[in-house]
């Protein structure tokens, strides 16, 4: 199976080489790093490390860089695709342990997930609010899709060829959310959901959304599950919860 690892990448010169190098030789047959126009180094630091890069030539968002990744890796004949933040937050030494669950056929999407302990996550350095926010969220997307996941916000996850190829995740936001709206398709179309802890790590390089962009998105998460709720009790039929070829769910 052809594992390829997508980094969607913004100003992560300082990080991106450390972010590489901790992933296990052999884990992977191709890295795959979409630039969303950085105004540092990165394109120069990847194109050292021997990386396949895609540079967009304007800023396209979060949610954007991703969709170029996955579009990307889907044309490369990626049957695996594992997605990770280039700004060394998450530990890459993990990636084989993501990949066996998915290539030992035990799940479709894996998770790394950064919650483990209260206070494993505050000592990695886990600013107190989004720590609250992140269970408060992750609390109310289990209750209203009856899921049981740790984390809902995880930066640090890998996928089958078939969920990339059923999930219209082309059609979701260019922003942060794009992220919840993929976990809240993943539950729609009843994709097995694994999760492995990770341990958190906080840095002055790491990036993180500002407290006004959190705010923003935690409104999103919430709207979008909502509609996750109103489409299972059948009072809409939103595209984001039909298949790519128009199909519904099973």
């Amino acid at each position: 199976m052809k594992v390829i690892a997508v980094l969607p990448a913004y100003n992560a010169a300082r990080t991106l080489e450390a972010t590489v190098r901790d992933i296990p030789e052999g884990t992977v047959d191709e890295i795959i790093l979409v630039d969303d126009a950085s105004l540092d180094d990165t394109v120069g630091v990847a194109g050292s490390l021997g990386l396949t890069v895609i540079r967009h030539e304007a800023n396209r968002g979060y949610g954007g860089n991703q969709k170029s990744c996955y579009r990307a890796a889907l044309e490369r004949g990626a049957d695996i695709v594992v997605m990770i933040h280039p700004d060394y937050q998450y530990d890459s030494r993990l990636t084989p342990h993501m990949v066996s669950f998915l290539r030992d056929g035990y799940h479709d999407v894996m998770l790394g997930s950064r919650i483990r302990t209260r206070s494993e996550a505050l000592a990695g350095g886990m600013p107190p609010y989004k720590y609250v926010a992140n269970r408060l969220l992750t609390f109310i997307q289990n209750i209203l899709t009856g899921m049981n996941l740790s984390e809902w916000h995880t930066g640090f996850r890998a996928y089958t060829r078939h969920v990339l190829e059923t999930v219209p995740w082309e059609d979701n936001s260019d922003d942060f959310v794009f992220d919840s709206q993929m976990m809240v398709q993943f539950v729609a179309f009843r994709f097995r959901i694994g999760e492995i802890p990770v341990p958190v790590r906080y840095h002055d390089s790491a990036s993180s959304i500002n407290l006004r962009r959190s705010i923003t998105y935690g409104i999103s998460t919430l709207a979008t599950v909502l509609r996750f709720v109103f489409f299972r009790l059948g009072l809409t039929d939103p595209r984001m919860f039909r298949g790519r070829t128009g199909a519904p769910p099973r």
